[in-house]
């Protein structure tokens, strides 16, 4: 995900993660097609249907939803994020850099009918 992001970078990225139980196995980068990229985001729809086929035929579901906020040191969903937060079952992930280049991962369960987000918690393992 932070390679995605530092890539897509002044723009944000997006993508989704599979996983089974509370595991994460895979990510899935997503072309961002928003007309103003560089302050939101909205995946190519035949990248995320693709996306959800290739979930399905690994036997995962969806975990998590991820883009950036590439100029953010404390990336927190904006009140378009919250909008737009059509999974509720998903954790959103959202990261931003330091003002030295340092990733920042926020995790957040947002709910869209309500028009709020929490934190989550979360747990990165290294392989």
């Amino acid at each position: 995900m932070f390679g995605d992001a530092r890539a897509s970078a002044p723009a944000e990225c997006c993508g989704l993660v599979g996983g089974r139980g509370a595991s994460a196995l895979s990510v899935y980068p997503l072309r961002n097609v928003a007309p103003d990229a560089a302050a939101r985001y909205e995946a190519a729809p035949p990248d995320l249907f693709a996306a959800q086929r290739l979930m399905r035929e690994r036997g995962e579901r969806l975990l998590a939803i991820y883009h950036s906020h590439p100029r953010s040191e404390d990336p927190r969903p904006s009140a378009s994020d919250v909008r737009l937060a059509f999974y509720p079952e998903a954790v959103y992930f959202i990261i931003g850099f330091t003002r030295g280049g340092e990733g920042v991962l926020g995790a957040f369960r947002i709910y869209e009918a309500e028009g709020r987000w929490e934190r989550a918690a979360f747990r990165v393992v290294e392989d």
